[in-house]
């Protein structure tokens, strides 16, 4: 009986320890497999999520691409000499020209030759939209033949940006000085609100005409345009011309004056010829009373003459 039981023992024993083997390795293995699970599931979000962000890194950086520069804000200059063969055709084509494009005419200057050698000029200033001005300045270079031609720009864009930030600041501390004034219970208080704000109206008047000066240079260039005749008979000529049209006016005027002097001198002989006659009347008078209370002479017989 002892034996019987010895031997149902050892099987069992034997099974239990297997069974408790296996149960242990496999709790030791379970946190490793969770573990290895982890991991693969972190590299895969990490790879789905890899196109993802690099997808957003490329398009932050075709935005930042995309964005557009401000452009320069420049004032723009040009000044540019030509020889022509006649000045005043080319100022009525320079006219032209400037409403074809439309720009203005800020001035004229023209100087007529007084001299057999001296030449017809003109110097001229007008202004063309910004945008025009290349084609403006190759339309008046067909005029003649190109002297000289520069082109000069600067840019305000920095002082344009400031001018801005300080007419917005200054237009905020009138709005919060218009509502302090609004609150302002006493006269003194009152008083001394609508100081401040009659200085700060005043300085954005003063920034506000700063910029809108600013703004019309840019938008608008200048160009000083001389002109100058060439040297040639015509031009001999047109001074002969203008030599002898300024004697004949300088005669005629002379002429003018003295028969308006001559009349004058007929007005005022006319005004006074009472006193002249007044003063003949007596003349003769005076005359005659002479003549007549002088001493008669006296013929004495010669005796001597038989």
């Amino acid at each position: 009986m002892k034996s019987l039981t010895d031997a149902i023992r050892k099987p069992t024993l034997f099974l239990t320890l297997l069974m408790g083997g296996v149960i242990f390795t496999s709790c030791a293995s379970a946190p490793n497999l969770g573990e290895a699970a982890l991991k693969n599931e972190t590299a895969a979000s990490q790879a789905a999520a890899s196109p993802a962000s690099g997808a957003a890194t490329s398009e932050t950086a075709d935005k930042t691409a995309q964005v557009p520069r401000s452009r320069p804000q420049l004032i723009k200059k040009a000044a540019m000499s030509l020889i022509v063969d006649s000045v005043d055709k080319s100022l009525n084509a320079v006219s032209e020209i400037i409403n074809k494009q439309q720009g203005d005419l800020i001035s004229l200057q023209e100087q007529q030759p007084t001299k057999t050698n001296a030449r017809h000029t003109a110097s001229i200033q007008l202004r063309v939209p910004q945008n025009l001005l290349q084609p403006t300045l190759d339309e008046l270079a067909k005029l003649g033949t190109v002297q000289s031609r520069n082109i000069s720009a600067l840019d305000v864009g920095d002082r344009l940006v400031d001018i801005q930030a300080r007419l917005t600041n200054l237009r905020k501390t009138e709005a919060n000085l218009q509502k302090i004034m609004d609150r302002a219970g006493s006269v003194r208080d009152v008083l001394s609100v609508a100081q401040e704000l009659s200085q700060v109206r005043q300085s954005i008047e003063q920034i506000d005409a700063q910029l809108k000066n600013l703004t019309n240079q840019v938008a608008y260039s200048t160009i000083t345009l001389k002109l100058e005749a060439a040297v040639s008979s015509k031009g001999t000529q047109r001074a002969l011309g203008s030599q002898l049209q300024d004697s004949w006016n300088k005669s005629t005027n002379s002429f003018g004056d003295f028969t308006v002097g001559l009349l004058k001198l007929g007005i005022w002989l006319m005004v006074y010829s009472p006193y002249f006659l007044a003063l003949a009347a007596v003349g003769y008078g005076f005359n005659r009373w002479r003549r007549g209370h002088s001493p008669r002479l006296t013929r004495t017989p010669d005796t001597n003459s038989d």
